[in-house]
């Protein structure tokens, strides 16, 4: 049975730092610089985001922009900057594609190498080839879907327990019968660089990729160190609440990069002018298969469409794109969403591209802690197979679906809640005891349980 899934991989005043001012021409169009400014600031300015954004065009970065902060504790807030670290979660998995292709290009390693060669032990691994996993076509179970990994996310794990765990773990369908996204291909082709390389990926990372183009801002993460100017994230709840750190020796390959988003075009930028690997295999990496490339996939813009990749980790979230026809790479990194980076990535877009667009206002609507009663209860759905309890905590309303951590609602409009991060709509009807959940496209109906 597939595990549904609410959350991701997993108030104070912004503060609102501007690099540039006025307008650049870009692509043959001038860059509305003041418009974007007054997105962001839009959004920084209702508590709605926390995080950076950086711009390049042909391979020159155009736009920068800071917005909130990096830490928050207590009355000390420390606000961010354009060199402010993120942790970027599943874009690792870029950086772990790249070094990949260059051991195929080393003659190392080939495609249709078998997993066994490195991991008998792993579930199908006489039939998984390098090629299914770096495509998700491996049928390998996404270990991170498991109740167990709530348990274990924030203390270190050796690779000797993070394979016995893959080891534990029944595929969920037949190697190349289809695509599903699962992590654990990443962090398995995280070690069979370490592996070929004879170097830890930290090592193998700065050796292959970060030294090579000057990427002085990015690198395998640790425990957040804010003397680093590295940021910690938050989830809106009472105010900006400090998320838990999931340890870096568990995602590995598949999620322990940490970057900046100045660092990622310009990663993504050389990648796609063949400074990393061949033009060959930059192809197979952008090439679809049930809408999968290799290590990176499509992200439609209107009739536009980019490459690239996103990453939600402990509140973390992250997306980078290029548009190669326009030679447009963009990357935003968050470590506070309560306004969906698809949503403002779409705002700076359309500006960049010289489409209308109108910039949003906040009107949050103020409800007391009573206000909050009539939905408080817990829900089950004949749809999918989960139960969600809904509380408060003061006048915040709580969800929490079966075996996941809770998340806080925010009232979006009467009877209407939303949680950002993960792109959660839930609307009520309280005379009725019941909610509509909506999430990635998908409608499902929660009626509250008889008590």
């Amino acid at each position: 049975m597939k595990k549904f899934v609410l959350t991701p991989l997993l108030f104070v005043t912004c503060t609102l730092i501007t690099i540039l001012a006025g307008s650049i021409n870009t692509t043959g169009q001038t860059l509305n610089k003041v418009k974007i400014d007054s997105l962001l600031q839009a959004v920084a300015g209702d508590n709605q985001a926390m995080g950076s954004l950086a711009i390049a065009h042909n391979g020159s970065l155009v736009y920068q922009k800071a917005i909130g902060y990096s830490a928050i504790a207590g009355a000390n807030h420390t606000a961010a900057n354009i060199k402010t670290h993120y942790r970027i979660g599943s874009i690792s998995k870029m950086f772990t594609a790249v070094m990949v292709f260059q051991l195929i290009e080393e003659r190392k390693i080939t495609l249709d190498t078998k997993l066994s060669f490195f991991y008998p032990q792993i579930p199908n691994a006489d039939t998984i080839t390098i090629s299914q996993m770096l495509s998700h076509r491996s049928g390998l179970y996404n270990f991170v879907l498991d109740t167990a990994y709530q348990t274990y996310m924030v203390s270190p794990r050796t690779q000797a327990e993070m394979l016995a765990t893959f080891a534990a773990q029944p595929s969920v369908f037949a190697p190349d019968s289809k695509a599903e996204y699962s992590n654990t291909n990443f962090v398995l082709l995280g070690y069979i660089v370490e592996n070929l390389t004879k170097k830890t990926y930290a090592e193998a990372l700065k050796q292959q990729i970060t030294r090579k183009l000057g990427l002085t801002d990015t690198y395998y993460g640790d425990k957040i160190n804010a003397v680093k100017n590295e940021a910690y994230s938050y989830q809106p709840r009472n105010g900006w609440q400090q998320m838990p750190e999931t340890d870096m020796s568990i995602p590995g390959g598949a999620g322990a990069v940490v970057s900046t988003p100045s660092d990622l075009v310009k990663f993504i930028g050389a990648l796609f002018s063949g400074k990393l690997i061949s033009a060959e295999h930059v192809t197979l990496m952008k090439t679809l298969n049930d809408s999968y490339g290799m290590g990176m996939f499509q992200i439609p813009f209107g009739p536009k469409k980019a490459l690239g990749h996103n990453g939600d980790i402990d509140g973390f979230s992250s997306v980078v794109g290029y548009f190669p026809e326009e030679k447009m790479a963009y990357a935003y990194c968050a470590n506070g969403i309560d306004y969906r980076v698809k949503d403002l990535i779409n705002g700076v877009l359309r500006i960049y591209f010289n489409m209308s667009y109108t910039i949003p206002t906040f009107k949050t609507p103020v409800l007391t802690s009573t206000d909050l009663d009539k939905y408080l209860g817990n829900y089950s759905s004949l749809r999918i197979p989960i139960k969600i309890k809904v509380t408060k905590d003061g006048n915040t309303l709580i969800a929490q679906a079966t075996g996941q951590a809770a998340f806080a609602l925010k009232p979006l409009d009467k009877d209407k809640f939303g949680y950002a991060l993960a792109g959660i709509v839930m609307e009520f009807r309280p005379m009725f005891g019941e909610f509509t959940l909506k999430q990635g496209g998908g409608v499902f109906p929660f009626i509250k349980d008889e008590q």
